[in-house]
């Protein structure tokens, strides 16, 4: 009976890893198209270049104390540091290219050589995902570096997705600069 369940579970574990790449290869030909178009837009490289100008000399106790703070807001009635973000021009121009994608991205966000957000269409859980494999599996690979998340469930949309990540590159000089994830609805590929 032991070896039955111990069976069962190891078929479950794999075709969860199998349905973690079910579609790696659109989701990375998305990421190589689209994505990259509007990764490498003025509006993205610009703000990411300015908010690299305030924070770059930030130290992990000012990075802790921001992402402590936007936890904080986040289940807070006042949020003036997330209706800062989202009050950018960048955040409004995530949310217009999501909401022009016909439902295909469920969520956008920037990040800058921080790690920290620059702006996003919709509120994160944290400030700072420099910890995170969407961000430290593109900003120190660099070019052409592709980072995509597990398959989720959104159990309040019942949307099947998955997050894709990718550095942002500065045109005039090569260089990684920050990153951004994609929530992508893998039904609408």
């Amino acid at each position: 009976m032991r070896n039955l369940f111990l069976a069962t579970v190891a078929c479950v574990l794999f075709a969860g890893a199998a349905s973690a790449n079910e579609f790696d290869s659109e989701l990375k030909t998305l990421a190589n198209g689209k994505i990259a178009e509007i990764v490498s837009s003025d509006e993205v490289v610009s703000a990411v270049k300015e908010q690299n100008g305030v924070t770059g000399s930030y130290d992990q106790g000012k990075i802790d104390e921001l992402d402590k703070a936007w936890r904080a807001e986040a289940d807070a009635i006042e949020q003036p540091m997330i209706d800062e973000v989202l009050d950018k021009p960048l955040s409004s121009y995530l949310s217009e290219v999501q909401e022009n994608s016909d439902g295909l991205f469920t969520e956008i966000f920037v990040m800058d050589a921080k790690g920290l957000n620059v702006g996003q269409s919709e509120v994160t859980s944290d400030f700072w995902q420099g910890d995170e494999a969407k961000w430290k599996e593109t900003y120190p690979a660099g070019k052409g570096a592709v980072h995509i998340s597990e398959l989720e469930q959104d159990d309040s949309t019942q949307v099947l997705q998955s997050q894709v990540s990718v550095p942002v590159i500065d045109p005039d000089t090569g260089d990684t600069i920050g990153a951004v994830t994609f929530g992508v609805n893998v039904n609408n590929l």
